[in-house]
């Protein structure tokens, strides 16, 4: 029994010094942030300028989102970082989604270097707005498009070779139209260096202040959302679309549109007879685009 106790006695030493050197161990790992906050960290040099890039049709939620969410970032020092100005083809007033008049800030011609580029969906973009995307987002921090704004910042070249999303009704169009980018379905947003996608309408605020954490830290990211009110947490989650990773089948009974995806009421909408089967469209655009290479639309688990 004495021999025992003894033994035990000689052990607890080593296991004392072995606790001691691990404790800090356990400390450190329980301490590491699971996601950390600085990964793709950018370094600010406020004021920064951040573009918005408008033009005819440019979806209000796409750029007025990402517009609130750094409006409202306040530094704990209570400056403002972020100064913000609207670009187009010229001066005169443009009417957005819905009918909004904006009256842009400046031309492509005129406007100050950004730090950061916000390009929302909207119409046919010009010459001028994709050699101005083009040549500015050599020195930006960050170009980012919000839904099918994806399609702009596409058609500079700049996305050729790397990954992106875009609004999830345009998902077969996009991959169709820019085979050399790789469509990432289910994705909230995409990085990929200065360059920034997210998917649809209100993915651009998620993306917008992911890009604010970029700059100064999750904390101040987080504060900037509470002051919004906005409760999503897809900004701390680029893979949080995942509903929108399957693309939907069309069926008789709920026939959706082959182009973009989404439902259609077959007594009003457009519609198409393509080797014996018939397929409806949300618009006449739509149609256009699915009569002028219908062997890429149809499929056996698509039409009525």
């Amino acid at each position: 029994m004495i021999v025992v106790m003894k033994a035990r006695s000689n052990l607890r030493q080593p296991i004392l010094t072995i606790l001691a050197l691990l404790i800090p161990v356990a400390i450190f790992i329980a301490a590491a942030p699971t996601n950390s906050p600085n990964i793709n960290s950018l370094k600010p040099a406020p004021p920064i300028p951040v573009a918005f890039v408008i033009s005819e049709g440019a979806v209000v939620i796409d750029f007025c989102g990402p517009w609130e969410v750094f409006r409202d970032v306040v530094l704990p020092s209570g400056d403002h970082p972020f100064r913000l100005y609207t670009i187009s083809d010229k001066t005169a007033p443009i009417t957005a989604g819905g009918g909004m008049k904006i009256v842009p800030d400046y031309t492509f011609a005129n406007a100050p270097a950004p730090k950061a580029i916000v390009i929302p969906a909207q119409s046919e973009p010009s010459k001028a707005m994709l050699d101005w995307i083009r040549q500015s987002t050599k020195n930006t921090d960050v170009t980012m498009s919000v839904c099918t704004g994806a399609f702009v910042l596409a058609r500079t070249g700049l996305l050729d070779g790397k990954s992106a999303t875009t609004f999830h009704a345009a998902f077969n169009t996009f991959a169709m139209q820019f085979p050399k980018i790789e469509l990432k379905r289910g994705a909230r947003f995409v990085e990929n260096g200065n360059l920034a996608t997210a998917g649809g309408l209100s993915s651009g605020i998620d993306l917008a202040l992911r890009v604010v954490e970029r700059y100064y830290g999750r904390d101040v990211a987080q504060k900037t959302a509470y002051n919004m009110e906005y409760q999503g947490q897809g900004w701390m989650n680029a893979d949080s679309n995942q509903i929108y990773a399957t693309t939907p089948v069309s069926t008789a009974e709920h026939p959706l549109c082959p182009v973009c995806g989404m439902d259609v009421d077959v007594a009003t909408a457009p519609k198409s007879v393509y080797k014996g089967t018939t397929y409806y469209f949300c618009s006449d655009d739509d149609k256009k685009t699915f009569d002028a290479a219908p062997d890429k639309f149809a499929t056996a688990d698509k039409g009525s």
